[in-house]
């Protein structure tokens, strides 16, 4: 009797992500199959499956060493381009303990945006908000600083403090999380914060609830209809 083998001829190629325990199986019983014409030297194993996955690496892989100095003393919105999202204790530089580090990219080099993800008081939770809250407020994105803007939680977003309202309270970790998350190495972004200018015209801090006018926050997907608002604040500020 003629002893039954799989039938490797017939095997279509794989384009679409396939099983890793299938496609070894298959190897296993078939062996390695030649490139045919318009092939790669690649595996079908290793084609089969998504590089982005596998490869993917850290969002602070691409952090960078120098820093530009547009910012000046103000407050207002940095709209850019994200290069790299630094957790606490990750080692860039200038690497912070306490805040996590969005380096975004304008005209005229990267900048550190530094978002508190610790109170220093009794209670060590941030309140974070995410959230649809409606469009870029004038003016439009545009890559660069815009110093001389104003943003309140409750009167332009109306957003009011209290965990009823859709605050969630955070340790450092998930809130680190949260942000590394909700960002995407390459996406525009826009912030608002407040810098001192002079040597930290690198940097933009107070990335939360501060005062009427200057609440600092994070917009995901700036030049969409509807793009994604993170907020920031602390457990003993009302609004």
């Amino acid at each position: 009797m003629m002893k039954k083998v799989p039938n490797c001829a017939r095997r279509p190629r794989m384009y679409a992500r396939v099983s890793m325990l299938v496609s070894m199986l298959w190897l296993s019983a078939c062996g390695a199959v030649s490139p045919g014409p318009g092939d790669s030297a690649v595996s079908e194993l290793d084609a089969g499956f998504d590089a982005g996955v596998v490869d993917a690496g850290l969002k602070s892989d691409g952090c960078a060493s120098s820093f530009g100095t547009q910012l000046t003393k103000a407050f207002g919105r940095v709209d850019g381009v994200i290069t790299a999202v630094v957790k606490p204790g990750v080692q860039c530089p200038l690497p912070n303990d306490d805040h996590v580090v969005v380096q975004v990219s304008m005209d005229g080099g990267v900048h550190r945006m530094v978002v508190n993800v610790r109170s220093n008081s009794s209670d060590p939770n941030i309140r974070m908000l995410t959230g649809q809250l409606g469009a870029l407020p004038a003016p439009a994105f545009a890559m660069g600083w815009h110093p001389g803007l104003m943003l309140d939680y409750p009167t332009t977003l109306g957003v009011h403090s209290g965990l009823d309202a859709g605050w969630e309270s955070l340790d450092m970790e998930h809130a680190s999380n949260r942000i590394y998350d909700a960002l995407t190495i390459g996406a525009p972004i826009s912030v608002y914060g407040t810098s001192s200018g002079g040597a930290t015209a690198s940097s933009a801090h107070l990335i939360h609830r501060h005062a009427r006018n200057d609440d600092g926050a994070i917009v995901v997907n700036p030049t969409s209809a509807s793009p994604t608002w993170l907020l920031f604040q602390f457990a003993e500020q009302t609004f």
